[in-house]
């Protein structure tokens, strides 16, 4: 990979056509928040970016088309909303070529894939099945771990079998010769994509940047400290969507085990789920010290008030290990707050152990509590982690960090160009001929047609029926998880009901019950 000049944006990107496909679009968690930085940074230096996402219930984050070329189209496809968190969807099947119409009436120059899954998995297999004259060269940002979501979240076999066709079809789709890059955000990904057997020359790490002028600790508010902790209780910061595969269970236990320490702390947690069901769910787990006013769920915030939230806590708690890279930590190091975290995933990379908070083994509660009552009772140390949080996040801009995918998106297709051109001329030789003439063995195997039809319309028919054998097994995908789907949400449809009659039993024999259980 050749250095690229980051603090500047490459010319040769402007007015480039962009298809940058993405799962989610919304106020709905870090990796949408990125995508959307990104989108308004190319549109902004006067790249054409078509924007392609699943319909989302909330219109807050829509991209902005500050060029004004007018060819910044925003295609809103329609999809199954996943039970847990209904914000995400599993795409209904669509064709590439349709989606190629909508946005420029004509392939683009490049297509972006920002955490495949669904979309992104129909667009790649699509682009597989494509002869090498019509191939689009993609990039893709890998940044969620959706086998690690499914180890959670499923129960086994289930959980096996998906985690197994996750690293099947990753391995499948990424190795493909039209994907030229994968960015990663952490060495935890990297290892992971390894794995999967994506080969080293396609990776390039890419971090996250953060709003170090929104995310400051001159938002920290005395009057949200107060509300939270009239009594000037130690504030503990959890931003996190509801989610099991979240660590809720484990924040659950350190919370239990702090107040059982006799700290006096008032644990935030900003964040909920559109399913309610499964916000419940998670609520219940810290239902006692709800009771007694130690947590507090604040809900959804975006915005200023998010920011507030951030500087006015004293310490910041993730306990999730399925984050590739955990934005929030990063949004809370911005805010001078320091950070415990479990060491797994993200964090790993951005937390500095005992400098700007502290990285715990993922398994060990009492050590996580441990690092929390070391930080609670002593202000001289949270006020040195705090400096140093905001130092280290102010290096990370996401002016910096965009520009560097700019330069990347640059350099893959003015290399696409080149060989496209060399193919046309009749002189690419090597390893760069080789797919095409991959494509054309099954023209060559009819050799008696050739002088009757042209070798052309064989290979344009041919690429018909793979592209039609590649939507068969879409259809056959999007079948099989939409059953399973349907199944989890009338679980948590029959879970619902029956908590909910459970409390509406009268209270005497709801008490019964409880001191029965």
């Amino acid at each position: 990979m050749t250095s690229a000049p980051v603090a500047t944006f490459p010319e040769s990107l402007r007015g480039k056509r962009i298809l940058l496909c993405t799962e989610s679009l919304g106020p709905v968690n870090g990796v949408s928040r990125t995508t959307l930085m990104l989108v308004n940074h190319l549109r902004a230096n006067g790249a054409d970016v078509a924007v392609v996402a699943p319909h989302t219930h909330e219109t807050t984050f829509a991209p902005e088309d500050r060029a004004g070329t007018g060819r910044n189209v925003d295609i809103r496809i329609h999809g199954y909303p996943l039970p847990f968190n209904p914000e995400l969807s599993v795409v209904y099947p669509v064709r590439l070529s349709t989606l190629y119409r909508r946005a420029f009436d004509e392939p683009p120059d490049l297509i972006y894939i920002a955490s495949p899954a669904s979309l992104g998995f129909q667009v790649m297999m699509q682009l597989r099945q494509q002869p090498a004259e019509r191939q689009i060269p993609v990039i893709c940002n890998f940044q969620t771990d959706l086998a690690g979501y499914c180890a959670i979240l499923f129960p086994p076999p289930f959980s096996n079998l998906a985690v197994l066709a996750f690293a099947t079809v990753q391995s499948f789709l990424f190795n493909h010769r039209s994907v030229k890059t994968v960015f990663y955000p952490s060495r935890f990904v990297r290892r992971y994509l390894e794995q999967q057997r994506v080969r080293g020359e396609k990776l390039e790490v890419l971090q996250r940047g953060v709003d170090t002028e929104l995310f400051h600790p001159a938002r920290r508010s005395d009057a949200l400290r107060n509300e939270i902790a009239p009594d000037g209780e130690i504030i503990l910061l959890c931003v996190s969507r509801l989610a099991g595969e979240k660590g809720f269970e484990f924040l659950a236990d350190v919370a239990k085990e702090l107040d059982a320490r006799g700290l006096r702390f008032k644990l935030y947690i900003v964040g909920g789920n559109r399913n309610a069901a499964v916000e419940a769910e998670i609520k219940d787990s810290f239902a006692t010290l709800t009771e007694q006013g130690k947590v507090i769920f604040a809900g959804f915030r975006t915005g200023e008030a998010l920011a507030t939230a951030y500087a006015s806590a004293d310490i910041f708690l993730h306990c999730s290990i399925t984050e590739t890279f955990g934005l929030v930590v990063l949004e809370s190091m911005a805010s001078g707050v320091p950070v415990v975290a479990r060491d797994e995933g993200g964090p790993s990379d951005t937390v500095r152990d005992g400098e700007t908070g502290y990285l715990t083994p993922p398994a060990d509660m009492v050590a996580f509590v441990d690092k929390v009552m070391a930080l609670a009772n002593d202000a001289v140390l949270r006020k040195r982690m705090s400096e140093s949080a905001r130092r280290q996040a102010e290096e990370a801009t996401w002016e910096r960090i965009n520009n560097k995918v700019a330069w990347r998106m640059a350099e893959t297709i003015d290399r696409h160009q080149r060989e496209r051109a060399e193919m046309q001329a009749g002189i690419t030789g090597g390893p760069q001929k080789l797919p095409q003439v991959e494509d054309r063995r099954a023209a060559a195997r009819m050799p008696a047609l050739e002088w009757l039809v042209p070798r052309d319309l064989v290979e344009a028919r041919i690429a018909d029926v793979r592209i039609a054998r590649g939507m068969a097994a879409i259809f056959a995908t999007w079948i099989a998880v939409g059953l399973y789907l349907v199944f989890i949400k009338v679980s948590l449809w029959v879970k619902t009901r029956a908590r909910d009659d459970y409390l509406s039993l009268p209270i005497s024999r709801n008490h019964s019950a409880r001191l029965r259980a």
